[in-house]
């Protein structure tokens, strides 16, 4: 029980960061500052479903979820798919 209250967490935290991503692209035309805060709010989107990912894999295999971590954007960004 735990584990999904954690995982409410993420999702949360998920669904403010798409809400202003699209708060942002509403926008149009970004000036420098708002563009830089899209790109900010992509990088910790991927970050969190990582870490979301991380979690229910762990869950599956009946590890536990603490090992998963938030890896940083370097790692996440390479990823394809």
């Amino acid at each position: 029980m735990e584990q999904q209250g954690k995982d409410v967490s993420v999702l949360a935290h998920i669904q403010r960061l798409v809400a202003e991503e699209h708060r942002l692209f509403e926008q149009g035309e970004l000036a420098p500052d708002k563009s830089k805060r899209l790109a900010d709010v992509q990088v910790e989107l991927d970050q969190c479903w990582d870490l979301l990912r991380q979690r229910r894999a762990f869950a599956r295999n009946r590890r536990r979820s603490v090992q998963a971590h938030v890896r940083p954007p370097e790692v996440v960004e390479k990823y394809i798919g």
